[in-house]
């Protein structure tokens, strides 16, 4: 795939009827936010709330001195459902990933090096998912 971050499959994460009424239809993910959540918060990330994008979940870390956070989602085999139902899980390739964004202002006033807290979150995550036995990595960075 050589997308950005870590894509995987796994029967671990349930699909609720309706969960991607609030998003976009066939985004999925919201069980996949959920253990996320708080297997960073035992590693000692304080997230915040999960919310709710267009494109899947965002796992907010930190916000100063600039945003760092994970986001996670799916994409999705739909011939593998009837129309209107989600596909089985077996047939979702889950897809998270750790990014940051630095404020507008602080951009223009000086120069700030996302790159260390990205790459730490980045090898957490990673650990997270490959110390998960029903999770099977498909390509990671």
């Amino acid at each position: 795939m050589n997308l950005k971050g870590y894509w995987f499959k796994s029967s671990k994460f349930e699909i609720e009827p309706g969960e991607d009424a609030n998003i976009n239809s066939g985004i999925y993910g919201k069980h996949l936010a959920i253990w996320l959540k708080g297997r960073l918060e035992q590693c000692g990330y304080p997230v915040e709330d999960i919310i709710n994008e267009d494109w899947g979940r965002c796992l907010m870390c930190q916000r100063d001195p600039f945003m760092l956070w994970v986001g996670c989602g799916n994409m999705s085999d739909h011939t593998a459902a009837k129309p209107g139902d989600a596909p089985p899980k077996e047939a979702v390739t889950w897809h998270c990933f750790a990014t940051a964004e630095v404020p507008f202002l602080k951009r223009i006033f000086g120069k700030m090096d996302t790159g260390p807290a990205v790459s730490k979150l980045n090898g957490v995550l990673g650990e997270i998912l490959r110390s998960d036995p029903l999770i099977r990595l498909i390509d990671e960075p």
